[in-house]
C-alpha cells in the first residue's frame, strides 16, 4: 500500500466537490483497495461514500423498488419487497463483503462476474447519478466500462418490479463470483434474461431466450436453443463451451424457481 488522503463526506454535494484532480470515488472498497494494494492504481486522494445517508436506504413506490448507491448488499439481502434482488445479494461474497460493499460500487465497476449487474440489465433499471439518469440497456458498455462520465457518482438504482423473476449462479468456490449468472424477470411487456461471469463483452441480454420465453415461460420453451461459445470467457475455472452450456441449464433453472 501507499499513503493517500480519505475524504468522507456527509452529503452528495460535498462528495462531488471532493472530486477532482485524481481523486477517485469509494463505495464498500471491495474492490478498490485491492486494486490498490496491486498498485493497478494509485490515486491521491479517496472519496468515501459511507457517510453519506442520502445514498443509503431501500424504498418502494408505484411497482418500483429504490435502492440507495451506498446501501450495503447485507441490507439488500433482508428486503423481501424484490425477492430475486434479495437472494442474489445474499449470495455476493461472504458476511464481510456483504456488510461492507454497495450496490454502487459493484455497478460502476462492472466486473464482468459480478452479480448485480446481472439483476440491473435483467430487470431493465434505471441508474441515477448525481447528474442524470441511466437506462441499464445504455449504462454496461464492456468489461470493467460504465457510461459513467469521469466524477459521476451512482447515487440510486431503481429497479421495477416484476411479476416473476429468479437469479441463478454457478459460483467459484473461493471468490463467490459467478462463473455463469443469469437473471430472468417477467414483465407484463415481456421478458428479459441477462447474463453475467460468462462473456468476454461482460454483461449481455440473451435475446433468443427472451423471445423464446416471451411466447412461453417454460424452461421447455429453451429446448432448441443454443449459445455459441466462440466470444466466451476460457480460463482455468472453465472453458468458453462449458460456460455456454451453463447458461442455457441456468436459465432454464431461473425460469422453473420463477414459474
Amino acid at each position: 500500500m501507499y499513503a493517500f488522503d480519505i475524504e468522507r463526506p456527509t452529503t452528495l454535494a460535498d462528495a462531488a466537490s471532493a472530486l477532482g484532480g485524481d481523486a477517485v470515488v469509494m463505495g464498500g472498497g471491495q474492490t478498490l483497495i485491492p486494486t490498490l494494494k496491486s498498485r493497478l492504481a494509485s490515486p491521491s486522494t479517496l472519496v468515501s461514500l459511507a457517510r453519506v445517508a442520502e445514498m443509503q436506504g431501500i424504498s418502494t413506490t408505484g411497482g418500483v423498488l429504490t435502492i440507495g448507491g451506498a446501501t450495503v448488499h447485507a441490507d439488500v439481502a433482508t428486503d423481501r419487497t424484490y425477492g430475486a434482488v434479495s437472494k442474489l445479494a445474499a449470495g455476493i461474497g461472504d458476511p464481510a463483503v456483504r456488510n461492507r460493499g454497495t450496490i454502487g460500487g459493484s455497478v460502476a465497476n462492472n466486473d464482468p462476474a459480478a452479480c448485480y449487474p446481472a439483476a440491473v440489465l435483467g430487470s431493465g433499471a434505471t441508474i441515477v447519478t448525481n447528474t442524470r439518469e441511466i437506462a441499464a440497456d445504455d449504462f454496461f458498455v464492456g468489461l470493467f466500462e460504465t457510461a459513467l462520465e469521469e466524477d459521476e457518482i451512482v447515487t440510486a438504482v431503481r429497479f421495477p418490479i416484476p411479476e416473476k423473476a429468479n437469479y441463478q449462479k454457478f459460483a467459484q468456490p473461493a471468490s463467490r463470483f459467478a462463473l455463469v449468472g443469469v437473471f430472468v424477470a417477467k414483465y407484463a411487456r415481456g421478458v428479459r434474461v441477462a447474463v453475467t461471469g460468462a462473456s468476454n463483452e461482460g454483461v449481455y441480454r440473451w435475446s433468443a431466450a427472451e423471445a423464446a420465453l416471451g411466447a412461453d415461460f417454460s424452461a421447455a420453451a429453451l429446448e432448441g436453443l443454443s449459445v455459441p461459445s466462440d466470444n466466451m470467457i476460457s480460463d482455468l475455472h472453465g472453458c468458453g463451451e462449458y460456460r455456454a452450456h451453463l447458461i442455457k441449464v441456468l436459465t432454464g433453472r431461473a425460469v422453473q424457481h420463477a414459474a
